[in-house]
């Protein structure tokens, strides 16, 4: 049986993608992942190759697919009114999302919900370091479920709840969905768990809360009284 490939070796073709902005080839088979461990083995060296600490955990929810769960990077993290340049967002993709900052520790131990300071609307961007997106999820997870932009508005000491969520090109008009964010937080926070836990003002993003709409002009998520943010789009 073939030894698993070295997370390090695949790490640091990821690494020179995110130091370059130069795109990725698929995988070898010597260096692609062969499961969810390997995978995130790969994601976590990535990280440790380019010296960066991640700021929370990043749960991406998928209609009809497994969801993906990847570190949230706070260099990824911009404000309300950004423009991301699709040069540095492959295969970009846009969908609502909430931010949670944590108000205390979450113990990998526990089972309690976990407790915020405060929540954020956010618009997320899915991206990709690979020349062609990626066919499997395992490629996905490896490069940080992939983890584009996330752009977040003003933050509410407000509770999870139920919130009319909806995303539409800035100006249009849209039906806004009723959600319940307790379960989808809940998922995020055992995700976290499962990778050791996270400290008080650490972020739980839950990104994937509407269908994915292109990634082009002005996008606006609103997340009912929590209120919205606003991501731009340019080539």
């Amino acid at each position: 049986m073939a030894a698993d490939p070295a997370p390090e070796a695949a790490a640091a073709w990821f690494a020179e993608a995110f130091e370059t902005g130069n795109s990725l080839a698929p995988l070898p088979d010597g260096l692609a992942p062969r499961d969810r461990d390997g995978a995130e083995a790969i994601a976590a060296a990535t990280l440790e190759a380019l010296g960066i600490v991640p700021c929370g955990l990043r749960l991406l929810r998928r209609a009809g697919a497994a969801t993906l769960a990847g570190p949230m990077l706070e260099a990824r993290l911009l404000a309300s009114g950004a423009t991301v340049s699709l040069a540095a967002a492959r295969h970009a993709a846009a969908t609502a999302a909430v931010i949670g900052e944590l108000a205390a520790p979450l113990d990998p131990a526990a089972r309690t919900a976990p407790r915020f300071a405060r929540l954020f609307p956010a618009v997320d961007v899915v991206a990709s370091r690979f020349t062609a997106a990626p066919a499997d999820d395992l490629a996905r997870i490896a490069d940080l479920a992939g983890l584009g932009f996330v752009v977040a508005g003003k933050g509410q000491a407000l509770r999870p709840g139920l919130l009319e969520v909806v995303l539409a090109p800035k100006g249009s008009r849209r039906r806004a969905e009723a959600m319940d964010l307790r379960p989808a937080f809940a998922e995020a926070a055992a995700e976290a768990r499962r990778w050791g836990g996270l400290p008080k003002g650490a972020l739980l993003v839950v990104a994937g809360l509407t269908p994915p709409l292109p990634a082009e002009g002005v996008l606006r998520a609103r997340l009912g009284a929590l209120g919205a943010a606003e991501a731009a789009f340019t080539s």
